[in-house]
């Protein structure tokens, strides 16, 4: 069978297709950016699209073709630059249920997510519920799965940060620790989906996946510390103050195109527990999804999942030390352009170039230094600031080698700026 998987690069998406791939399908993903998908999965086609776009069941027909099965593991926690929830999670969602219809396309699986309601004042719970409503409508023979907080071996977004504020140092500090959470294992979601694809009783039905019990937030950190191997340590219940800041300055992240899973749209959602009925399906398979202590089993750590979790929570830092340094460093060269191109001139330089110089060099500072903050211009930005140094340096060694030696260190302490340029650079990618 051909089956069209949406968000197929994405958390749940590509264990979705992996599993649908082991049946014996044949997989097409659909992403807005499949360049590194098609390396890593070449088993499947793949399409560039941004469902944001395909409003009309006129966009869908063409991808389409020769499809005999859809599975929706696409979606966005909160409206930014790069996504507008009403057209990924309903708009888009009811042109791709009528463009089925009308291409004679019969199974529909759609991925929804536990709080999925139509009167949330929650725009992600409220635009998924309206989504869930148009496939229900339907006459596809369609199965809604909502799952619980999933596990997955790869890291992004939520799971991304239950590693790093496990591995935090000392003590794990957690929003809302006592709030209930049942999990799975994107690998029951996978199951979940594959079971409906090849035709599960679960048609027409809209289905919890989550495990048997609830813990405290608090609790899955615990096991997540537990299973990183590093030492016990105790839960430290930060105040809801600190999370209304952190959503608000991961808000003010989001307008620049970075994804945190601390936006105020997830704390809400934290807010509300993470809880859902795991009888339906236990019921029609015989098998609940297994709990957190087995998910995190199936799946051993090793050092590399230490590196990411202490990095990830450095990884803001890094960029605002980054900013900070080459905003200041282009700001005080302006506010002192003078007495910098005095240095020039003392080495040689013709005094008008010894002022192009500082100025043209200053502003330089104070462009990658806004623009590494901004997500989409980021990479460059580095790239920018990598080549920015290596010309200083050199141009430093031409005309006053001499600074090499200074006892302040004047030249020596650019290199382990260009290290942590490097650092950044190659943590920059969020999936």
């Amino acid at each position: 069978m051909k089956v069209l998987v949406l968000g197929g690069y994405g958390l749940i998406g590509e264990a979705v297709l992996e599993r649908l791939i082991e049946d014996g399908h044949d997989l097409v993903g659909l992403g807005r950016d499949v360049v590194q998908a098609q390396r890593r999965k070449p088993r499947a086609q793949w399409i560039a699209a941004d469902m944001s776009r395909l409003l009309a069941a006129a966009d869908w027909i063409p991808l389409l073709a020769g499809v005999e099965a859809v599975v929706n593991a696409a979606g966005a926690l909160q409206d930014g630059p790069r996504d507008h929830l009403d057209a990924i999670h309903r708009r888009s969602v009811a042109a791709l249920v009528t463009a089925c219809e009308q291409a004679g396309i019969r199974r529909l699986v759609q991925i929804s997510a536990i709080g999925a309601d139509l009167d949330s004042d929650n725009a992600f719970f409220r635009t998924k519920a309206e989504g869930d409503r148009a496939v229900a409508s339907s006459s596809l023979e369609w199965t809604i799965l909502r799952p619980g907080l999933v596990i997955a071996q790869g890291a992004y977004g939520g799971t991304a940060l239950l590693r790093a504020l496990a591995a935090f140092p000392w003590f794990v500090p957690a929003v809302l620790a006592d709030r209930p959470i049942q999990t799975v294992s994107v690998a029951d979601v996978a199951e979940a989906v594959a079971r409906t694809v090849g035709g599960s009783p679960a048609r027409g039905q809209i289905i919890d996946l989550v495990e048997e019990r609830a813990r405290p937030l608090g609790a899955v950190l615990l096991e997540f510390r537990a299973w990183l191997g590093l030492p016990k340590a105790p839960i430290v219940a930060a105040p809801a103050i600190i999370g209304r800041l952190a959503g608000i300055v991961a808000d003010g992240l989001g307008l620049l195109g970075w994804r945190s899973p601390l936006r105020s749209a997830a704390l809400a959602a934290l807010e509300k527990g993470v809880t859902g009925n795991p009888k339906p399906w236990a019921e029609i398979t015989g098998c609940p999804p297994q709990p957190l202590e087995a998910t995190l089993a199936a799946m051993p750590a090793h050092v590399q999942e230490r590196w990411f979790a202490r990095l990830w929570l450095l990884k803001p830092i890094m960029f605002i030390v980054l900013s900070a340094f080459w905003l200041a460093s282009g700001i005080v060269g302006l506010a002192r352009h003078d007495a910098a191109a005095d240095i020039l001139v003392s080495r040689g330089l013709p005094p008008a170039a010894a002022l192009g110089m500082v100025l043209a060099g200053s502003v330089a500072d104070i462009v990658v230094g806004a623009a590494v903050v901004v997500r989409p211009l980021a990479r460059l930005a580095l790239l920018a600031m990598i080549a920015i140094t290596l010309l200083y340096l050199a141009a430093a060694t031409m005309l006053a080698p001499d600074l090499w030696l200074d006892p302040l260190g004047v030249i020596v302490k650019a290199v382990p700026m260009l290290c942590l340029v490097l650092v950044a650079l190659a943590i920059l990618e969020e999936r």
